[in-house]
């Protein structure tokens, strides 16, 4: 098993949310569980990531357009304004220090995480789930670096009464590895990244129909 020791959870972007969760559904063997909507126009489906068969704080987001938000013009997260097809494009990492000296630190090294906002999402029952976030849009994806989240007193949904998929390795491409190796450092982000033509992020999973990659 190889993935970020302060893996949070992968992001798996969508163009349409419903057709996406629907196709993710029949090509694993595991449905999605509908999470909630967040202000910025998107909205996602939950799969918690088990390791080694055991439960553990990891989950797989898919994101796409709130089919049902208030202003139907593009979403600007997660490159889903320009999105044509499903990609695995980021992750998340949880941070042991302030989220907002991890910033600083990475801005040290010349990778700029966004500044530290506060995000929300409501669930289906109406519950409001909050956290902070240091998120930027990158000028590309998939992005290899993670953006950072801290869960405050919000339970990870990871640990949720969510179905699963075994995860069993994250790894990443990118055609100038070494001009990335700063910006995880200072994040303290341990992924498996290798040189390839373009940015490429992949993960290998297990569900009920085999190990297959998500990319």
């Amino acid at each position: 098993m190889s993935f970020p020791s302060t893996l949070d959870h992968l992001v798996y972007a969508v163009p349409d949310l419903e057709a996406g969760a629907a196709a993710f559904a029949e090509r694993t063997g595991v449905a999605p569980v509908r999470g909630g909507a967040h202000p910025v126009g998107s909205a996602n489906f939950l799969v918690a990531l088990t390791v080694g068969g055991r439960r553990a704080p990891y989950y797989l987001e898919i994101v796409g357009p709130d089919p049902d938000r208030e202003d139907p013009g593009p979403v600007r997260v997660f490159g889903l304004a320009d999105l044509d097809r499903p990609r695995l494009a980021t992750f998340a990492v949880r941070v042991e220090d302030d989220l907002s000296t991890v910033v600083e630190r990475a801005r040290a090294v010349g990778h700029d995480p966004g500044d530290v906002d506060p995000w929300s999402r409501t669930t289906p029952d109406g519950t409001v789930l909050r956290w902070l976030l240091a998120k930027r849009e990158p000028d590309v994806y998939p992005a290899p670096v993670p953006f950072l989240i801290d869960w405050g007193r919000t339970p990870q949904p990871g640990l949720g009464d969510l179905p699963a998929l075994e995860l069993l390795a994250v790894r990443a491409e990118h055609p100038d590895p070494d001009s990335l190796a700063p910006a995880l450092a200072a994040l303290g982000v341990d992924l498996d990244l290798r040189k390839g033509p373009e940015p490429l992020l992949e993960a290998d999973l297990r569900g009920p129909g085999g190990e297959f990659v998500l990319r």
